[in-house]
């Protein structure tokens, strides 16, 4: 009997090493060699560290901004349930790996039962004993073909990919906080532009007032004044709300208030750092949505290899030793020991197509996530070209709005005097006061444009998934470490 277990340990110790999962190979990145090239495009190329390799703090400038973006990052709920996923998934992947081993388990157990005389053989009422002390393994499945490591691959794979879903939400945050910042320092400084303009506009009014009653401007000139008090007063309504709103939208990120007196930067000044784009292959190991899609597929490959190895025999094994005794104090003498070993056969024979179709749905869900990791790829390849051309024509049209607040400026001194000395009429005035105010609405809004696509193009490089720079702290590794047991 010994022989007969050694040479089955040995077969099955030889044939665990096979494995039916195929030979992985990483899909052809659907994108060209280089980035888009034109008049949008810049053709220099920025000097420094890729953005998956450029902490926040240091992309970000503002100190404000920054202590807003590490307080999101301790009390997010979405970036706290994306980490307790991680957790859940290491569980499974535990779970899933113990399935390796023979799971030992210890028995202890009594019985006393009466048998009534009418029962009994001998005509007679007696009681009877048993005691019992094991120790075995059950149902323990000799993986010959790989399935069950095919499972805890596929388990592993899918862990890998929840951490890089972890990285994609905290960037994700890091990014919207930066967006939703900037967004309502404009729309600040917007309320803070429309009410020094309501001032002018209301001294306006009141000129032109004392003027129509005195008969030099008419009733056209005073209609207009008023005109241009109701838009503005419309307008303080509008960015008061605005503010009001971002201010709201900031609290749901940080998942607490915000701070109290929050000593900001002006959007005028350097808030960002700029950041070199590289090349479209580097987004397949710094973008976490692009890794994700990728460690999925793995996932999906190794399912293959578990459905291939359910056609073939399946091999469990139930075996106990311990002892067995009619009385507890005889459980541990000599003579008491016992065993059993009960090997169980599977053969698949006929199954309707039931193991065909498995295979040929886990082969199908392959070839989805193999779209999903292209469409990754044509996505981060997407964006990066899109914030590549924004970069480039922001800068072209801020400069030409600044030109165009000046000449406004220029325009509006100029009417103004005019208007004092009687040279024009009100209307001119007016005109320039108007088309001055819209010329600074639109820079603050150009602004606000520009930081919020040089915010995107970061997050698109894979950008934001650490606070400080590689040289400052440990480079993270590719897969992340999880304790087996």
């Amino acid at each position: 009997m010994s022989k007969s277990l050694l040479s089955l340990a040995v077969t099955a110790f030889v044939l665990s090493g096979c494995s039916l999962i195929p030979d992985y190979q990483r899909p052809e990145a659907p994108v060209a060699a280089q980035y888009p090239q034109g008049p949008a495009y810049s053709s220099a190329q920025a000097p420094g560290q890729a953005a998956a390799e450029q902490g926040w703090k240091q992309f970000f400038h503002d100190p404000a901004l920054q202590q807003l973006i590490q307080t999101a990052l301790v009390n997010n709920r979405d970036l706290r349930v994306a980490a307790l996923n991680i957790d859940a998934y290491a569980a499974q992947y535990r779970i899933q790996r113990a399935d390796l081993f023979p799971a030992v388990s210890a028995n202890g157990a009594g019985s006393r039962q009466r048998t009534p005389a009418r029962m009994s053989q001998t005509g007679q009422s007696g009681i009877t004993s048993q005691y019992s002390a094991t120790l075995g393994i059950s149902s323990y499945e000799l993986d010959l073909f790989g399935r069950v490591r095919s499972l805890s691959e596929e388990a592993l794979q899918k862990y890998f990919a929840t951490e890089e879903a972890r990285r994609s939400t905290q960037i994700s945050l890091v990014a919207s906080v930066a967006n939703a910042y900037l967004t309502w320092q404009a729309d600040k400084e917007l309320l803070k532009l429309t009410q020094d303009t309501l001032g002018a506009f209301e001294q306006s009014f009141k000129l032109t007032s004392r003027s129509s009653e005195v008969g030099v401007a008419s009733a056209l000139d005073l209609s207009q004044a008023r005109t241009s008090v109701e838009n503005a007063r419309v307008q303080l309504a509008r960015y008061t709300r605005q503010v009001a709103q971002d201010e709201n939208s900031l609290t749901l990120l940080l998942g607490t208030g915000l701070p109290a007196n929050i000593a900001s930067k002006p959007l005028s000044d350097d808030l960002l750092a700029e950041v070199p784009a590289g090349l479209p292959s580097d987004l397949l190991q710094r973008r976490p949505d692009i890794v994700q899609a990728e460690y999925n597929l793995k996932a999906a490959n190794a399912n293959i290899g578990a459905a291939r190895a359910a056609f073939f025999p399946s091999i469990s094994l139930t075996a106990n030793a311990g002892t067995l005794s009619p009385d507890l104090g005889g459980l541990f003498k000599g003579g008491s020991g016992s065993w059993s070993f009960a090997p169980q056969i599977n053969i698949p024979i006929f199954n309707a197509g039931s193991l065909r179709a498995s295979l040929d749905y886990s082969k199908i869900q392959k070839e989805i996530n193999v779209a999903n990791y292209e469409k990754a790829i044509q996505t981060g390849f997407q964006e990066v070209s899109d914030g590549l051309a924004a970069r480039e024509t922001y800068k072209q049209q801020l400069d030409a709005q600044r030109g165009f607040v000046a000449a406004n400026q220029d325009y509006y001194r100029l009417a103004e005097r005019r208007y004092r000395i009687g040279v024009d009429s009100n209307l001119t005035f007016l005109d320039a006061q108007r088309q001055l105010f819209s010329a600074q609405q639109s820079l603050i809004t150009d602004r606000l444009a520009q930081l919020t696509s040089e915010v995107n193009l970061y997050k698109a490089l894979g950008g934001g998934w650490n606070a400080q720079t590689a040289q400052n702290e440990p480079v993270k590794e590719d897969a992340p470490k999880l304790k087996l047991f």
